[in-house]
Parts: structure tokens; C-alpha cells; sequence
């Protein structure tokens, strides 16, 4: 997942400011993932971590529904590319759909007494979530790749 993520951020960094600070989010999102879910054994005392990921994780999903995806709508739509907007749309029930079940896991886990009462059940929480990462960074790849070769053919 790490992997995909660096590629990801090397291959459309550049597009655009708000793209490669989210790019750059979403590094830092899965490696603290990953730290988290390498733990193992969660004790109360790893319960700020948790704090931590669950923040972060909101943020980051926020800023793709309230800036990213709307600013590639609106490139796709000022370089009237018909193409991209209707990847836009099949994708963002996907997208939405994956971010409903994201939210569940943040309301479980995003306090300290929630957490401290889950502590049990985080790393199969930690499971499926690292599953519903990689397909929405799939999807949300798709979305920039999308826009990426629209401005690569009106830039040629």
C-alpha cells in the first residue's frame, strides 16, 4: 500500500498544489496505518495513537470529498472533458459508499473511551480498514489519472 502511495504522489505530484498535499496526506495516513497496525497488542497506553490515525484519517477523507474531488470536476468540466467527468461520476458512489464505512470506524474509535472498550477488536478493525484504504486510493488514483491525461492532451 505504501508502495502505490509513493508511486501515486511521483506520478501526478505535480498536477496541482491541492493534489500533492494530499498525496503527501495520504503518506503520511498509511504509514502511521501501518505503524498502528504493527503494533499488535493494543494496550490503553496506545490508545493516543489511535487518536491520532482517526484524525488524520478524517482530514484526509474530508479534504478529498470538499476540495480534491471538486476541483477535478471543475477541471474536467473547464477543459470539457465529458471523459472525466463520467469516470467522476461512476467512482463517487464508490467513494462515498467507502467513506461511510471509514466514518463508522473513526465513530469507534474516536475518543478515548471508545477506544479504550474496542481495544480488543482494533486489529481486525485495523484489517478491514487497510482493505477499504486500498480500494479508495484505487478509485481516487483513477480520478486523478483521468484528469491527468485530459490536461497531458489539451497541454500537447
Amino acid at each position: 500500500m505504501l508502495e502505490r502511495c509513493k508511486t501515486a504522489q511521483e506520478r501526478w505530484g505535480g498536477v496541482h498544489e491541492i493534489i500533492d498535499r494530499w498525496l503527501q496526506h495520504r503518506k503520511a495516513l498509511v504509514e502511521t496505518f501501518v505503524s498502528l497496525r504493527d503494533i499488535g497488542e493494543y494496550t490503553p497506553t496506545d490508545t493516543p495513537k489511535v487518536l491520532v490515525f482517526c484524525e488524520m484519517l478524517v482530514d484526509y477523507v474530508s479534504t478529498g470529498h470538499f476540495e480534491v474531488y471538486e476541483q477535478l470536476a471543475l477541471e474536467a468540466k473547464e477543459f470539457h472533458d465529458d471523459s472525466a467527468l463520467q469516470c467522476l461520476h461512476k467512482l463517487m458512489p464508490e467513494i462515498t459508499a467507502n467513506t461511510s464505512i471509514v466514518l463508522e470506524f473513526n465513530d469507534k474509535y474516536d475518543t478515548k473511551e471508545h477506544c479504550n472498550k474496542q481495544l480488543v477488536d482494533l486489529p481486525f478493525a485495523l484489517q478491514a480498514l487497510g482493505v477499504l484504504m486500498d480500494e479508495r486510493f484505487a478509485y481516487e488514483n483513477q480520478l486523478i489519472e483521468e484528469l491527468h491525461e485530459a490536461h497531458s492532451e489539451h497541454s500537447a
